[in-house]
C-alpha cells in the first residue's frame, strides 16, 4: 500500500463538466462548488461531449478555465487533464504561467497543469491533430514536459511559483513511469483495488530513478457503486474511503448539467474535514 508523506491532507476536487450547458450555467455550478468549500475546481480538455449527444454543447477549456481564475477567489484550478497533442507545449506552458497569474489573490496562483498524452481520437481528427499510436502521443508527452519546464524559466514574468504538475493515465510500462519522473500529483481511474495496484506500480517506478514516491500526491475520482443512483451519497463517501485507505489524497467528483448535483460533494466535503481532523 502507498504510504502518503505524513503531513498530506485529503483534498476534494469538483470536476465541472464543460457540456450540455450555457456557460451562464456553468458559471453558477462553479460558484456553488467552490462555495461548499471544495479545494480544487477542474474542468477537461475535450471538444465533444463525453456522453449523452455526442454533438451537443461544449466549451473548450483553457479559455474557460482563465475566466475560473479571475471569477475563484480560494479554490485551486486545473484542467483534468490537458491533451498534450492539442497545443504547443511551450505556448502550453506561457498559458499556464498566465492562468497562474490571473488566479493570485495575494498568495500566489492557484492553477494546477493537468496533463495526459490524449486519446480522443475525434478530437484529433476533426481539429486537424495527429492521433498516431499510443507510442507516439507518450513520446510526445514526455517531450513536452521537458519543454514546459524549460519554458516556465525562461518567461518574463515568471510563474507566481513552482506550478504543481497533474499527470494523467495508467499506463504501467510508460505513463506511470513519466509521472514518477514528471509529476507532483498523479491521477489514476478505477476502483481502490485497481488504484492500490497503480500505486505500487508508481512507487517501483519511483524507487528506480531515486524520488521519494511520497513526493507524488495521489488523485482519483470516486463515484456511487455500479447501478446504484447518484442521489445515494452514502456510496460516495464508502468509495472516498476505500481510496483514502490505499494512499489517495485527492478525490474528485463530477458535476453534471442540468441538475449539477451539489449533494455529494458537500458530504465528501464534510467527510473530508472529518478525515483531515483525525489526524490532527
Amino acid at each position: 500500500m502507498h504510504v502518503p508523506r505524513a503531513d498530506r491532507r485529503v483534498r476534494i476536487g469538483a470536476q465541472v463538466k464543460p457540456q450540455h450547458a450555457e456557460y451562464d450555467d456553468i458559471r453558477r455550478a462553479l460558484a456553488a462548488a467552490e462555495e461548499t468549500g471544495v479545494d480544487v475546481v477542474f474542468n477537461w480538455d475535450h471538444f465533444f461531449p463525453l456522453s449523452g449527444d455526442p454533438d451537443g454543447a461544449h466549451f473548450e477549456a483553457w479559455t474557460m478555465l482563465a475566466a475560473w481564475a479571475e471569477s475563484t477567489e480560494r479554490a485551486d484550478l486545473g484542467v483534468l487533464v490537458s491533451s498534450n497533442s492539442y497545443r504547443n507545449p511551450r505556448l502550453l506552458a506561457d498559458m499556464a504561467r498566465t492562468v497562474d497569474h490571473i488566479s493570485d489573490r495575494g498568495a500566489g496562483g492557484r492553477l494546477i497543469l493537468g496533463i495526459g498524452a490524449g486519446w480522443a481520437e475525434r478530437d484529433h481528427v476533426e481539429y486537424g491533430y495527429a492521433f498516431g499510436t499510443p507510442g507516439d502521443r507518450l513520446r510526445m508527452l514526455e517531450a513536452g514536459l521537458a519543454a514546459i519546464r524549460d519554458r516556465w524559466g525562461k518567461l518574463n514574468l515568471a510563474p507566481t511559483r513552482q506550478i504543481p504538475v497533474l499527470i494523467g493515465g495508467g499506463g504501467e510500462k510508460v505513463t506511470l513511469r513519466i509521472a514518477a519522473r514528471h509529476a507532483d500529483v498523479w491521477h489514476g481511474f478505477g476502483d481502490a483495488g485497481t488504484i492500490a495496484h497503480k500505486h505500487a506500480v508508481l512507487d517501483g517506478w519511483c524507487h528506480q530513478i531515486g524520488r521519494d514516491p511520497a513526493d507524488i500526491e495521489r488523485s482519483a475520482g470516486v463515484s456511487p457503486k455500479p447501478g446504484r443512483f447518484a442521489e445515494d451519497v452514502d456510496d460516495y463517501c464508502a468509495n472516498a474511503e476505500a481510496l483514502f485507505t490505499v494512499g489517495t489524497r485527492l478525490i474528485t467528483v463530477g458535476l453534471e448539467a442540468p441538475r449539477w448535483d451539489l449533494g455529494p460533494l458537500r458530504d465528501l466535503v464534510a467527510w473530508r474535514d472529518d478525515r483531515n481532523r483525525s489526524r490532527g
